[in-house]
């Protein structure tokens, strides 16, 4: 028996790194995928055959989770499309790193968008059709540097701050009719924004694996969050960071 078998989930920002490692992990558990991309129509498209290839009924949909009407509608169509929802992974995130003083209104104010406004537009836009099924898991991706903050990113530290006081406050407000609220705060994995970081050895030096993780590695804790394994689990923080802030 798959750990997800028939989940209709819908994950957000799926066409690189960790989301696409997570649409194709469900997939291979037995979920069936929706998901978003925004600029690699290219990727998603590429993405929607491989999951469809691993024998499960998968979408793409061009969207914009920072936009709130968008959200809305995207969640309209998924429910008409696969027939509810069991899972929600708000995974869509960009970084604009800058010092403090440096920092433009416009690098704080796009990243609070698309990083934490999103997960409200998404989660807010979901949770009637789970309170209506009495089910749902809500998956947060937020970071490691939420948790301890990190010079040069105020701004996504802030907004990755701001979906831990999110994901808690919903695990509180919708326990009783059933719906999980977890999160994910993932460390140094070795994708395509870390392998830009010019502090990188520095990162890897304060690890006690000793290594970066891998995406695929995250998504195993997203299969965990989102299976009936975790039935009893909600307004958690799991950090998938070889024990970096031990």
């Amino acid at each position: 028996m798959k750990l997800l078998e028939g989940k209709k989930t819908l994950i957000t920002g799926a066409s690189k790194g960790i989301g696409r490692a997570i649409a194709l992990r469900f997939a291979a558990q037995g979920a069936e995928v929706a998901f978003t991309y925004l600029s690699s129509v290219e990727k998603g498209q590429v993405l929607e055959q491989e999951l469809q290839a691993l024998g499960v009924k998968a979408k793409g949909y061009r969207s914009d989770a920072s936009d709130f009407k968008e959200a809305e509608n995207l969640i309209t169509q998924v429910i008409a499309d696969f027939g509810g929802l069991d899972i929600l992974i708000n995974n869509a995130g960009i970084t604009k790193d800058n010092l403090l003083m440096r920092m433009s209104e416009e690098q704080w104010d796009s990243i609070m968008t698309t990083n934490l406004k999103s997960v409200f537009n998404l989660t807010k836009a979901a949770i009637r059709q789970m309170m209506k099924q009495k089910n749902g898991s809500i998956i947060n991706l937020t970071s490691v540097v939420g948790i301890r903050g990190n010079a040069g990113q105020a701004n996504y530290a802030a907004s990755k701050a701001g979906i831990i006081g999110f994901t808690k406050s919903v695990a509180l407000e919708l326990g009783s009719r059933n719906i999980r609220s977890n999160a994910i705060a993932p460390g140094f994995i070795e994708t395509e924004m870390t392998s830009e970081l010019s502090n990188k050895e520095e990162w890897l030096k304060n690890i006690p694996l000793q290594r970066g993780g891998t995406a695929d590695e995250v998504a195993d804790c997203a299969v965990f969050l989102g299976s009936d394994m975790a039935k009893y689990i909600t307004g958690q923080v799991i950090q998938v960071d070889g024990g970096m802030l031990t």
